[in-house]
């Protein structure tokens, strides 16, 4: 058969697409980039927002238009919150829930194939992320979550905490750094919670890591900041383990923070972020915030508005909070109207914009190791790639001298931003 895979959302759901496309391929099976020549379309549903809701029903209405005629499998979480309607949706063949997941090859081979090695299977060690066009390998190292934060619907949809082994993990990272991988992200609904379930921790993971594979760039997923020890911040000595984490904080007010059941003071946030970056150079931290949580007040808000500025970020994801049936913050009092969500959001965006430039700008005449992944063409009809720097910031550069740059790391000359500010320049050397 020819599977198409198709996520949306988070990087867990990236790292499920990889962990199918092997069993796939394994089993003589093909992945194809587009839709429109598959046997089977499998789409890796979100359901972390309303919006994200949509974003899932829109996406598998587009790919059975797109091929009425290949088969639809739908699995994640907004397949597993709402399994009974997604399954009487037009055009879906089967449904997978996240309980299922690891099963989800299997089930598929069984239910549509005719168990025949076909001739257009993938040479053997080919990557399947190469064919998706991705050049950095999410590695799922665990699923689930034993935290009940307010508004989380997550939790709900994934279950309990359950890791994978440490051989496992180091088995499929020397794998895809056989197969040409140069960096991976280590994912999962809760990374910092990694081995709570196996006698393990994610200190041990990224140690065993670091000893037992040769991967040149390891990457961390969202992290929980209370989940990190004490000493954790002194493994980034080696300079494999790239200057950059994703904390989020939420909320910049403690009285919201209780409201959301989250388990970080502002104040440990702060001294938490000031030890990363005292300890290692352009330390990069980006975040998450939740605008117009339930009962968030105008001084709430203002609070937030000062403690993300003080502490400052390379980036901020904003989401509106949207409440989801299941979650506790779904029936608390106070729910913010619709217009001040849209006023609060504007006002971190434009702050998050500031605060980007201000990281942006300390990059500028720095020579460092860019990971190219893309390439586009610009007005002028000249290739142009793009990649990123060992903190995360997204690097452009001019192809020079039709030397093909994806998938390699070249250091790289900072030069300035982009005509529209959003990303760094630079000159490979």
């Amino acid at each position: 058969m020819k599977i198409h895979l198709k996520a949306l959302g988070c990087r867990l759901n990236e790292a499920e697409l990889e962990q199918w496309s092997r069993e796939f391929t394994g089993e003589g099976h093909s992945i194809v980039k587009d839709a429109e020549v598959a046997d089977v379309v499998v789409v890796n549903t979100c359901a972390v927002t309303t919006e994200a809701t949509k974003k899932s029903r829109k996406l598998m209405n587009r790919l059975h238009r797109e091929n009425p005629q290949s088969k639809l499998v739908v699995s994640g979480c907004y397949a597993t919150l709402e399994e009974q309607e997604v399954a009487k949706r037009i055009g879906v063949d089967l449904v997978v829930n996240n309980q299922d997941k690891d099963l989800l090859p299997r089930k598929v081979m069984d239910e549509f194939s005719a168990n025949t090695m076909p001739l257009n299977a993938m040479e053997p060690d080919q990557s399947s992320l190469f064919l998706r066009g991705k050049q950095r390998a999410f590695i799922k190292i665990q699923d689930g979550c034993r935290y009940r934060c307010t508004y989380c619907i997550v939790t709900v949809a994934r279950g309990e905490e359950k890791s994978r082994t440490l051989a496992d993990i180091v088995e499929e990272v020397n794998h895809l750094h056989q197969q040409g991988i140069e960096e991976i992200v280590l994912t999962g609904v809760h990374v910092g919670g990694y081995g709570s379930d196996i006698g393990s921790s994610l200190t041990d993971l990224v140690k065993v890591l670091l000893a037992e594979t040769d991967i040149p760039r390891i990457r961390f997923a969202s992290v929980e900041p209370w989940d990190l020890p004490e000493d954790f911040f002194t493994l980034f000595e080696n300079k494999r383990l790239m200057p950059h984490m994703h904390l989020p904080l939420q909320s910049g007010a403690d009285s919201v923070l209780r409201r959301m059941s989250r388990r970080c003071k502002v104040a440990d946030f702060s001294a938490l972020i000031n030890q990363a970056r005292s300890s290692i150079p352009d330390f990069n931290v980006t975040t998450d915030i939740i605008v117009g949580f339930p009962g968030e007040t105008d001084e709430e808000w203002s609070l937030t508005l000062e403690n993300v500025e003080s502490i400052g970020f390379g980036h901020m994801h904003i989401f509106a909070f949207s409440p989801r049936e299941g979650t506790k913050a779904a029936g608390l009092q106070n729910q913010i109207a619709e217009d001040i969500k849209k006023q609060r959001s504007h006002e971190l965006h434009l702050l998050a914009e500031s605060l980007k430039k201000d990281f942006h700008q300390q990059q500028i005449n720095q020579a460092v190791d860019v990971l190219w992944e893309g390439q586009k063409k610009n007005e002028e009809g000249r290739r142009v790639y793009s990649g990123y720097a060992p903190n995360f910031c997204r690097v452009e550069s001019i192809g020079q001298n039709d030397v093909l740059l994806e998938g390699r790391v070249k250091q790289t000359q900072i030069l300035g931003y982009s005509s529209d500010k959003s990303v760094l320049t630079g000159k490979v050397l």
